[in-house]
């Protein structure tokens, strides 16, 4: 995973002069910040664009009129896409809520 980070531009750790990767704490951290953000379902072309201004859960490094336009706009479609989700997923509950509501009331004794 971690290498992976380093991949994506994600985390870059010091080399030692043995070539040996050296993490520290703020390495820790923000490895732990990029699999947050990960599991948030952001992307890693997202989160290598806002990674510069973040400090740590709701802290920013910069004023927003400061961001890059390019981060604000993946922003954005990434708040689209994420709403049609979670619109779809509410109704795919709904459904299936229904779907259980027949099953148990057909189900259920007389």
């Amino acid at each position: 995973m971690l290498r992976h980070y380093e991949e994506q531009g994600l985390l870059q750790p010091a080399l030692s002069a043995n070539g040996y990767r050296s993490y520290g704490s703020d390495d820790v951290q923000r490895a732990q910040q990029v699999h947050g953000l990960l599991d948030c379902g952001l992307t890693t072309e997202i989160i290598r664009s806002i990674l510069p201004f973040l400090a740590g859960p709701g802290e920013i490094h910069q004023p927003p009129e400061r961001w890059a336009p390019e981060a604000a706009a993946l922003l954005s479609g990434d708040v689209d896409r994420t709403q049609r989700r979670i619109d779809f997923l509410a109704r795919n509950c709904g459904a299936l809520q229904a779907y259980l509501s027949v099953i148990t009331t057909a189900s259920s004794p007389a």
